[in-house]
């Protein structure tokens, strides 16, 4: 028994009884609401928010692609500059460490592919020439390096900063709607504006759903890419000194 059905018997007289209609009212009044059918909301959209929504839906589809497979590349190039850092400061041999990189059954990138892009120089007799030519190597692989890890990156940009205002084009469609058939169907009560309401505002959230974890992963990438330069600059500058004293230029 509710607590309202309780209050209404207390204070009934003795003797008495209560009508069975206060006490289907009372029930009723505090029955709680059903909540929102979201899929209702859609499946019952006008046709341009509907549209919208299957844009939105596709769009975030390929940036979780983007950023789960983004996840897995900088792990992987973390880990493979923390692999080459230790094999090369301890000690091995530059020859080894190049055979090892241009192993056939291994895959070159990041701080070992500027390494090996410096040993596939041809020998000079000028040692400044030849340095010159190290050096122009490895930034150029640097770069494509760089470029690689930003690769997709330009696709969370889009969707973080475009979905909301897609969202919100499907908001004014559907409040459009709205009036429109408050004029054609003389209604004007909240029954007849409610559910065009609910599916602009649906329109909306689903922008920011799909924006908001876009602009995350491209802020939190960006930020490794940029470290990730900065180490791959640093070994280049530091390799470049190494064969500069080997060479004995100044």
């Amino acid at each position: 028994m509710s607590l309202m059905n309780m209050i209404l018997l207390l204070a009934v007289a003795p003797g008495q009884t209560l009508p069975a209609e206060p006490l289907q009212a009372a029930a009723a009044a505090v029955a709680p609401s059903p909540g929102l059918n979201y899929w209702e909301l859609i499946t019952h959209a006008s046709l341009p928010v509907q549209i919208i929504i299957a844009l939105l839906a596709v769009a975030s589809v390929f940036s979780w692609v983007i950023i789960f497979s983004k996840m897995r590349v900088y792990a992987r190039a973390n880990k493979s500059a923390d692999d080459f850092e230790g094999r090369f400061w301890s000690g091995a041999e530059l020859t080894q460490l190049y055979r090892e990189a241009t192993d056939r059954n291994h895959d070159v990138s990041g701080l070992e592919a500027i390494f090996e892009s410096r040993l596939r120089q041809k020998k000079s007799v000028d040692a400044r020439v030849q340095l010159e030519g190290a050096q122009r190597a490895m930034r150029a692989t640097l770069a494509r390096e760089v470029d690689a890890l930003e690769h997709n990156l330009e696709m969370l940009a889009n969707v973080g900063s475009t979905a909301p205002y897609v969202g919100l084009v499907g908001t004014v469609f559907g409040i459009m709607v709205t009036f429109h058939g408050i004029v054609v169907n003389k209604q004007n009560t909240i029954d007849a504006v409610a559910p065009g309401i609910s599916e602009a505002l649906l329109a909306t959230a689903i922008g920011l759903f799909v924006a908001i974890p876009a602009v995350w992963a491209y802020n939190r990438y960006a930020t490794r890419v940029d470290r990730l330069s900065v180490r791959y600059e640093s070994f280049a500058e530091e390799f470049s000194s190494i064969l500069q004293r080997q060479t004995h230029v100044d």
